[in-house]
Formats: C-alpha cells, sequence, structure tokens
C-alpha cells in the first residue's frame, strides 16, 4: 500500500504562516519605532554637548541650539519643555517631551525624558 505525503492528508502549514505574520506584525513596529529612537538618540546627543559648552554659552543659546535641532528632527518641543539650571559650578539641562506614534486604530504617546548635568570650567 503506498502511503500519502503531507499534502494528500490535507494538512497545511499554518505554523510558517503565523510566523510570517509575526515577522510582518514586528517588521511594522520596527518601522514606525525605529525613525523615532533615532530622533530622540540625536536631540539627546545634542542636550549633552550643549551641556558640555555651558562654560562658553549663555542658556539662551543652550536653549536656542537645542530647540533648532528639534525644529530640524520634526520633533514636538517648545520653550516649555527645556528647564535649564544653572550653579556656579554645574549645569543641569532637562528636556521632557512626547511623540505620537501612529499605529492602525492607535496612536501612542511615547514620553522621552533626557537629562544632561556637567560641571562648569
Amino acid at each position: 500500500m503506498r502511503s500519502k505525503n503531507r499534502r494528500e492528508r490535507g494538512e497545511g502549514n499554518a505554523g510558517c504562516l503565523f510566523g510570517l505574520i509575526i515577522l510582518a506584525l514586528v517588521a511594522f513596529i520596527a518601522y514606525k519605532m525605529i525613525p523615532v529612537k533615532v530622533k530622540a538618540a540625536d536631540l539627546k546627543q545634542t542636550v549633552t554637548d550643549e551641556a558640555k559648552m555651558a562654560g562658553t554659552h549663555h542658556d539662551d543659546v543652550i536653549m536656542k541650539q537645542i530647540l533648532a535641532k528639534a525644529r530640524e528632527l520634526k520633533l514636538p518641543l517648545s520653550e516649555d519643555n527645556v528647564k535649564i539650571s544653572r550653579s556656579s559650578t554645574e549645569i543641569s539641562v532637562e528636556v521632557d517631551y512626547s511623540v505620537p506614534i501612529d499605529f492602525p486604530g492607535k496612536t501612542i504617546d511615547w514620553h522621552q525624558h533626557i537629562t544632561a548635568e556637567n560641571p562648569i570650567f
């Protein structure tokens, strides 16, 4: 008697289909999240660099540089979201904002809080 192979018995590859759906979902989430994470990292680097330049820059210059970078990156940041505190020996720069990320059927606000503290030389 001849044995039937899997296709003749009607068995499908549901596991493969499920895996492809999961892969497509992960790729879609990465497509939405990675650009926002890269922009946030770029802004964090700018905040850190400006805090390091506190000895040569006034608070107004630091604020303008951070806001200019946020505009360049198209991040929703205003002067109300940036707090600069300076003492005689240290500067602290805090940036707090949320980025809306649109998914089908839902918008998620991704909250970012960036802090940079450096001594003033």
